[in-house]
């Protein structure tokens, strides 16, 4: 085979080219710290990296998520302690003023710090996040969520949605509660019924919030959940008898006798503090069909003819309503004598009962966002550990294993060094020399 002069020219600088190349590609390795610096280098590998990194990136949305998750159900769970401890002072105040020793001056100013305990639990129930979105509004969140209409009548203008946030390829998790579940879903009464002494009482006869003993025999299909508890004070026998009957109002039926209400003398005998059971005593009762819805209530003092007290099934009253009804109450004050006490306290109980119930509804809700902040924190840690794998296998990938690209690099340096030399040496050579 002939070779030009021409061909082994073109032939050594394209070595010598082809080294330099070589080396500077090594060169961009090491600077850049990247084995792959384009697909075409490691087609499989240069796949295999991308769809890591849109796991990678996707991972870390999702942690990104989950903070923006902790600093809404953060902010909640603040305005819930702020609303728990508000609630617990509101019941000191309330239970001071059962002191029987306060004067109407002294429940006046009472009143006035629970009035301003009232506008502080609607500020925080229109508390806002700081980017324009309120807290207790469900799904509206610019639309502010509760307005006083008339005093102790607080209306909603949010609803009940939950807004959620994705913090994981399979798990979404709400990041707000709303002001209807927090503030309005409280039952009165124990949460289960309610007992209420009649508007037209006349006796000192004081109710207790009565309890459920079997909640399967409350919640059966027969019970009515709708009674009247009469009182009938016979003043012709000494000492007087005061006596009872337990009317089912739906049905209207004496449950104690089994016919149509009437005037006493009743089967049962009041006891001051006794139990009145929900259930058939026999004897005394005459009813020949048994009853037993599973609860009962107890009334102290001295209940006068014709008094009352109505048991009927719980019933949803926002917190709002309970502290202006206490609120009123203490206003009102009372007078001396054993009817209005009674009157008084029968409401102070009531107000109570209600601050109780709201009060637990507030911690089961508490309770619920520390969940969910805690699901969140190991949510996390799942996914700090996912995106540690993500890394290493992406290093494995595209990283570049700089001990031998040092011994790479001094290769290709010692490789161009012979081409150019070796190239120096071939076109040296020169026939007129020899001559």
């Amino acid at each position: 085979m002939r070779i030009s002069t021409s061909m082994m020219y073109g032939m050594g600088i394209s070595g010598v080219q082809q080294h330099q190349q070589d080396l500077l590609r090594m060169q961009q390795q090491i600077s850049s710290g990247r084995r792959m610096l384009t697909p075409s280098d490691d087609p499989v590998a240069a796949a295999a990296v991308l769809d890591l990194g849109q796991s990678r990136a996707l991972n870390s949305q999702y942690f990104s998520n989950g903070d923006a998750a902790k600093a809404q159900l953060s902010l909640e769970e603040g305005a819930l302690a702020d609303v728990t401890m508000l609630l617990q002072d509101v019941k000191a105040l309330a239970v001071n003023a059962g002191n029987a020793t306060l004067t109407n001056a002294d429940r006046a100013m009472i009143a006035t710090e629970l009035q301003n305990r009232y506008e502080e639990l609607l500020a925080i129930a229109n508390r806002g996040n700081g980017n324009g979105q309120y807290v207790f509004s469900g799904y509206q969140g610019a639309t502010q969520p509760f307005a006083e209409t008339s005093p102790g009548n607080v209306s909603y203008a949010g609803d009940d949605g939950q807004r959620n946030i994705q913090i994981g390829s399979s798990r979404t998790i709400p990041i707000n509660d709303s002001g209807n579940v927090v503030f309005r879903s409280i039952r009165d009464g124990n949460g289960i019924f309610t007992v209420a002494p009649g508007a037209a009482n006349s006796g000192s006869g004081i109710s207790d919030p009565g309890n459920v003993v079997d909640p399967a025999k409350w919640n059966a299909q027969g019970n009515p959940r709708d009674f009247t508890i009469r009182f009938n004070v016979d003043t012709i026998v000494v000492p007087p008898s005061t006596t009872y009957d337990i009317v089912d109002n739906v049905n209207n039926v004496s449950l104690v006798t089994g016919a149509t209400p009437g005037t006493g003398p009743y089967p049962r005998a009041y006891v001051a503090g006794a139990a009145i059971s929900l259930k058939t005593q026999s004897p005394p009762d005459t009813n020949a069909t048994p009853f037993d819805f599973g609860a009962n209530l107890a009334v102290t003092g001295v209940p006068a003819d014709g008094d009352t007290f109505t048991v009927k099934a719980s019933v949803n009253r926002d917190v709002f309503a309970t502290m202006h009804d206490l609120i009123a109450t203490l206003r009102k004050g009372t007078t001396p004598g054993p009817v209005p006490v009674a009157a008084y306290q029968n409401a102070l109980n009531a107000s109570m009962s209600g601050l109780d119930n709201a009060l637990d509804n507030v911690l089961k809700v508490r309770a619920d966002v520390g969940a969910r902040l805690k699901e969140i924190d190991f949510e996390q840690g799942g996914l700090g550990d996912l995106s540690l794998q993500y890394d290493t296998r992406l290093s494995g990938l595209q990283d570049l294993d700089y001990a031998k690209a040092i011994s790479d690099l001094s290769l290709r340096q010692t490789q161009l060094e012979a081409a150019q030399k070796s190239f120096l040496t071939v076109t040296s050579l020169n026939l007129f020399k020899l001559l």
